[in-house]
């Protein structure tokens, strides 16, 4: 028994360290994510109080949203809608969830998976440091990161007038959501040997789980309940106030765990449990180029995005044949469509598409700053030694961001149109949406631009550069209006200058200026690269 004991803590030997050295690396990314997840609760919570302020409108609402079946698909369970605080979860619970399931996938990756890929954890390992201590670390970084976002949702659940019982509960789900993802995605390090089919398969669980819960929450909602998105959602916070739920979360943290440890006495240090095939002796012809090799590493997230984003259209075409009748129950979310309701179908598909615009431009700059993690890596300078000039190089990210922007807002705008088209019989929705989203394209590009620029002159802060871009254009597109922000603070973002279609028809002279400032960031971006060092 003492063996074992001793054989345990050496196993842990350093994980308090490592847990200080964690948190000294996701200061700044931690709060970050906290304030995104923190703001997103706090607008819907504002402008829910605001919008549904009587009994009569609530249930205005509750008629409109629970007979839909689209709304109860992207929102949850129709019993969410009998209270003010339950509505408010409607609208944003699943978006906080996921965002802090996101927030423990990417910080036990980054600590376990990542590090062992880089060779950091190899260094680390050479010190007085046992077996497990770097996954105990990781989990105990996520575990802590979670408790405080669950504390930040809560306070600004009560903060911003919901009652402290339902918040309480709220903080605890979330909290769950993210423990839950954070344990499985230390399974998922020990399972594959590469940071990115970490990565793909948990958020491919994440995406599964919001699937299970979308289908439970329109059928009987047996299916919700195999879903950890499903689990908090019938802690029903503001409604019923379930706590028993949240055993739910305890045992499958407990149960992943365990096995993340057990699996990781059965693997090599640096390997998974599923390695990966050799490769072919020689490239094929579709391999024989730096651009070719760009696709090749962004082939597979970019499969997802088109998959990810066409759902997303799929399912604001639905409710889009319901938006009058919603508006004449709500006439109050018709200052929020652009063209009013006049045209309430058609304000709403430019609505929706502006917003897939907004989520493929965040695509855009992934793809960009592609080329900064092969840098960063160190595999870009083995290519570069070669006969491959940094413009090729460069470029062909360049090329796989700006077409795979294209292919997945494309497809965004084919989803909205199919079921739109669907719902009203016309068979020339899909063709004219997927049309319509091109004009939004100009936009997209001049903020990957904008990526190409930090990467290429500010290598080291290119993320967060990159990142505070898309930010700032996520709040003039969204927030603009509702918070009566200046009219220049929304003239900066490249989207108030395309045209809202299929609401408006499409001038040339904008789209032209944008491709121009676009197709001018490019060059200053690879300019840049040039005239800088590898690596630096």
């Amino acid at each position: 028994m003492t063996i074992g004991v001793t054989g345990l803590r050496g196993d842990a030997a350093g994980a308090g360290v490592l847990l200080r050295f964690a948190l000294r690396r996701e200061r700044f990314p931690l709060l970050a994510w906290l304030c995104g997840a923190a703001a997103l609760l706090a607008m819907q919570s504002l402008s829910s109080q605001r919008f549904y302020d009587t009994p009569e409108k609530l249930a205005q609402l509750r008629r409109t949203m629970g007979g839909n079946a689209a709304a109860v698909a992207m929102g949850g369970p129709e019993r969410l809608l009998d209270t003010i605080g339950g509505e408010v979860l409607f609208e944003v619970f699943g978006y906080v969830a996921i965002v802090v399931a996101l927030m423990s996938m990417f910080m036990v990756g980054r600590h376990t998976r990542t590090d062992e890929e880089t060779g950091r954890m190899e260094l680390i390992r050479s010190a007085r440091v046992g077996r497990r201590a770097p996954a105990i670390a990781a989990l105990a970084l996520a575990g802590m990161a979670d408790l405080i976002a669950g504390l930040a949702v809560f306070a600004v659940a009560v903060g911003t007038g919901l009652p402290v019982g339902g918040s309480i509960l709220l903080g605890a789900a979330i909290t769950g959501v993210g423990l839950t993802f954070a344990a499985l995605t230390a399974v998922a390090a020990q399972v594959f040997e590469n940071p990115r089919s970490v990565y793909g398969s948990v958020a491919l669980c994440l995406a599964s789980a919001y699937v299970l819960r979308a289908v439970g929450d329109v059928g009987d909602g047996t299916l919700s309940w195999a879903s950890p998105l499903g689990w908090g959602q019938r802690t029903y916070p503001y409604v019923e106030n379930r706590w028993w739920p949240l055993l739910l979360f305890v045992v499958a943290t407990i149960a992943l765990t365990a096995l993340a440890f057990a699996l990781l006495t059965h693997r090599d240090f640096g390997a998974g449990l599923l390695p990966y095939a050799t490769g072919r002796a020689r490239a094929t012809w579709a391999l024989r180029s730096p651009a070719a090799l760009a696709w090749r590493l962004q082939r597979g997230t970019l499969a997802g995005w088109v998959i990810g984003v066409f759902g997303l259209g799929a399912a604001y075409g639905s409710f889009a044949d319901s938006i009058e009748q919603y508006l004449a129950d709500n006439p109050e979310f018709a200052a929020f469509l652009p063209g009013g309701a006049e045209d309430a179908v058609n304000s709403y598909l430019a609505l929706s598409l502006s917003m897939l615009a907004l989520l493929v431009s965040a695509y855009s700059i992934t793809a960009v700053l592609r080329a900064r993690a092969e840098e960063a890596d160190g595999r870009a300078e083995p290519i570069l030694a070669a006969p491959v000039s940094r413009y090729a190089w460069f470029g062909g990210h360049l090329g796989a961001a700006l077409i795979g922007s294209t292919l997945v807002l494309v497809a965004g705008g084919f989803g909205q149109g199919l079921t739109h088209g669907l719902m009203t019989g016309d068979a020339g929705e899909p063709a004219r949406l997927a049309a319509a989203s091109l004009a939004y394209l100009p936009g997209v590009w001049t903020i990957a631009a904008a990526a190409a620029i930090a990467f290429g002159w500010l290598p080291k802060i290119a993320l967060p550069v990159a990142w505070s871009v898309f930010a700032y254009c996520a709040v003039a597109t969204l927030f603009t209006d509702s918070f009566d922000l200046p009219d220049w603070f929304d003239d900066a973002s490249p989207f108030a200058h395309t045209p809202l279609a299929p609401l408006e028809g499409v001038t040339a002279t904008a789209l032209l200026i944008l491709l121009a400032l676009g197709a001018a960031g490019i060059a200053v971006g690879l300019t840049g690269f040039r005239r800088r060092d590898v690596g630096a």
